[in-house]
């Protein structure tokens, strides 16, 4: 008895347990037929990015890089890709109001784009007259011309170096871009002379350096520098009170560096003759005054003006050769000798810096150079010794700015490092 009653409890609880099975069972397939199973959502496919260059997909056409040699035109190039001159001469026209035809350049880059076929027509020709601008000439049914900008990185970066040679071989030495000497000298103009550097002399340079591609290519703006010649240290701090005058560089006292008159009307040559009382000339085998300064270099080296005013002479004489005078105010007036031609004419107005004539040897010269004289008040004086006021300073409710501004760049040009001495 008690054997069948312990097999009756067990085939109760297994009917129990079976029961709850099939329920629990019967409610998950109601419930999954009132809740069908979400779909898989798939995941968003990344395009493939497209490599383009001036923005033209590379892999859709053939394209072919060249230099544009002298005396070379576009129907030159254009002939071996399918433009005939009828087409070129309907693309001249479109590019005037753009970028002329008759402007490319010998020297300069363009890449052609042709058609991926066996014609090989050229659709595209882009023309980059320097790193960062290219002009783009759709040769297709359309035929439009625009212009565009490749993008630049630019970075903040230093150089320092020591004189040893002219400023321009320093900074090749130091494997940088040449042309930061003339911005350099450019800065400095009315406060070194650069006839005068010597070995031992130093700078600093705080400049922007401009990347396409992680390339570097042309030097940007100079931010901030310091210049030592011959025991003195000059400075100079590029600030931009008021961006509708625009910026230009001052001294740590917030003076302008800009002055009435530049040192010099040339960039980075020798004075072959100072202003003398007494001097032996060479042509004339004789003792007497030399009342200009003497700068020597090549023969077409550019002769600027060193201060803004009106010429009152440019002209050709038999001792003076080809030369230009140019009167500045009522107190200054300036003469330029010897030279091999002349860019202005009398009763011209010229700014500061203007080219105004080429260095020659016309009239009484032994060799290429510019005699440039310098009058105060109707008498003859030596430039190098005259004090001119400096321009506009900044205004007074920009010094706190500017003294920020200072004090920063210092930070930077202090941690410069720099060896004044030659080895």
């Amino acid at each position: 008895m008690n054997r069948e009653k312990k097999v009756s409890v067990k085939t109760i609880v297994l009917t129990v347990v079976l029961g709850i099975v099939v329920i629990f069972g019967i409610s998950q397939l109601v419930k999954s037929a009132n809740n069908p199973p979400a779909k898989e959502t798939a995941l968003p496919v990344k395009p493939v990015p497209v490599a383009t260059r001036f923005g033209l997909p590379v892999d859709s056409f053939t394209i072919v890089n060249g230099t544009i040699e002298r005396n070379q035109f576009l129907s030159d190039i254009l002939d071996d890709y399918g433009i005939d001159n009828n087409a070129v001469l309907q693309l001249a026209q479109k590019a005037r109001s753009v970028f002329s035809v008759r402007n490319l350049a010998a020297g300069k880059p363009y890449s052609i784009f042709c058609a991926n076929d066996s014609t090989q027509k050229a659709q595209y020709f882009i023309y980059q007259p320097n790193p960062i601008d290219y002009v783009v000439y759709d040769l297709r049914d359309s035929m439009k011309v625009y212009t565009g900008k490749r993008p630049v990185t630019t970075k903040t970066e230093s150089l320092s170096g020591t004189i040893n040679g002219s400023l321009y071989e320093t900074l090749e030495s130091e494997h940088a871009d040449p042309d930061l000497a003339v911005k350099l000298a450019n800065i400095f103009a009315w406060t070194v002379d650069f006839y005068y550097i010597q070995k031992g002399d130093w700078f600093k340079i705080v400049y922007d350096q401009q990347y396409i591609n992680g390339k570097p290519i042309e030097s940007g703006e100079i931010k901030s520098a310091e210049f030592s010649s011959r025991g003195e240290l000059y400075k100079a701090y590029y600030f931009e009170p008021d961006s509708a005058t625009g910026g230009e560089f001052f001294n740590e006292k917030g003076e302008s560096l800009r002055k009435a008159f530049l040192k010099a009307p040339l960039k980075f040559v020798r004075i072959t003759s100072h202003y003398t009382l007494h001097r032996f000339h060479p042509v004339q085998k004789r003792w007497k005054a030399h009342l200009g300064t003497d700068y020597g270099a090549p023969t077409g080296t550019p002769i600027h003006t060193t201060g803004s005013g009106v010429v009152i002479a440019s002209r050709y004489t038999r001792f003076n050769g080809n030369y230009v005078k140019i009167k500045h105010n009522r107190t200054y007036t300036t003469q330029y000798l010897h030279m091999s031609r002349r860019a202005v004419k009398e009763g011209q107005r010229v700014k500061q810096g203007q080219v105004i004539g080429y260095v020659g040897m016309t009239g009484l010269a032994t060799g290429p150079h510019v005699c440039y004289r310098f009058w105060k008040n109707g008498k003859q004086v030596d430039p190098l010794k005259q004090k001119f006021p400096a321009a506009t300073p900044v205004p007074e409710k920009y010094m706190s700015e500017f003294t920020h501004l200072v004090d920063s760049a210092n930070l930077v040009l202090d941690k410069i490092p720099v060896n004044p001495t030659l080895n």
